[in-house]
């Protein structure tokens, strides 16, 4: 087989990172398919929306670890 030329060789890892990408961003919908999923099943309509994008923007942005802990210190609603 001959040796790639270096503009064959540039053609050919764009070409494998666009798949990669594509199949990360595949992978990012499928996960978030599972998430979105799991709300359904959760009472989020006893918050407005804007608390409940606060809310997992924050969850997000401490992450997850953190945020548990921090709510689990907290008392219950009444």
């Amino acid at each position: 087989m001959p040796k790639m030329t270096e503009r064959d060789r540039l053609a050919d890892l764009e070409a494998r990172q666009r798949k990669m990408n594509d199949e990360l961003e595949s992978a990012r919908r499928v996960l978030r398919g599972k998430y979105a999923a799991m709300i359904a099943e959760v009472p989020v309509e006893k918050l407005t929306e804007k608390d409940f994008r606060e809310l997992l923007t924050q969850a997000i942005r401490v992450g997850g670890s953190a945020a548990l802990t921090a709510l689990k210190g907290l008392p219950a609603a009444t």
